[in-house]
């Protein structure tokens, strides 16, 4: 009787990390583009820590991409995605073509935010303003339900002329504060 119990208990909790790994996957079409994964340790017989590299373009602000590293856990609860992400995190922004403003913004708004544990823990990238210097400013960090992480990153796009464009916009113009 003990046997059947554990059997259903292990089938519920492979179909459980299979349906998350699914809702990752679904939820990653529409998010950020995988460039590349590097295993940082070799596990024998389940999936392997990596380093996973992201790039996006900002939903609002044509002509700025960023690109950021997360550490993804392996093991055992990394193949059910059921893994607590540790909240290691690097970012990069950078302007490839000439900036412009789809919509105006707060400072602090939400580009992306990513679950980094089943339940209690999510990874942000948000966005602001330096008016005085004309500077998307854009931050990543991760919280929690009870207590947040330090860990964080900052990068700066400086707003600068494109091509042979004269006219840069402002950040200031765009911004709701």
């Amino acid at each position: 009787m003990k046997r059947v119990g554990f059997v259903a208990i292990l089938s519920l909790v492979v179909a459980f990390g299979v349906s998350a790994a699914a809702s990752v996957a679904r939820a990653s079409d529409e998010g950020p583009d995988l460039l590349f994964r590097k295993s940082t340790d070799f596990k024998l017989l389940t999936p392997n820590d990596k380093l996973s590299t992201y790039g996006m373009d900002d939903p609002l602000i044509a002509g700025v991409a960023c690109y950021y590293t997360v550490h993804e856990k392996g093991g055992v609860a990394g193949m059910f995605g059921v893994a607590e992400q540790t909240s290691d995190v690097s970012l990069s922004c950078n302007q490839h073509g000439p900036i412009s403003f789809k919509e105006k913004f707060s400072q602090g708004d939400t580009v992306i935010s990513e679950r980094r544990s089943l339940l209690f823990k999510q990874m942000h990238i948000v966005r602001g303003c330096d008016k005085k210097r004309n500077a998307i400013v854009y931050m990543i960090y991760s919280d929690r339900l009870v207590d947040g992480s330090p860990e964080n990153s900052t990068a700066a796009v400086v707003i600068r002329p494109w091509g042979g464009e004269n006219d840069v916009a402002k950040c200031a113009d765009f911004t709701k504060d």
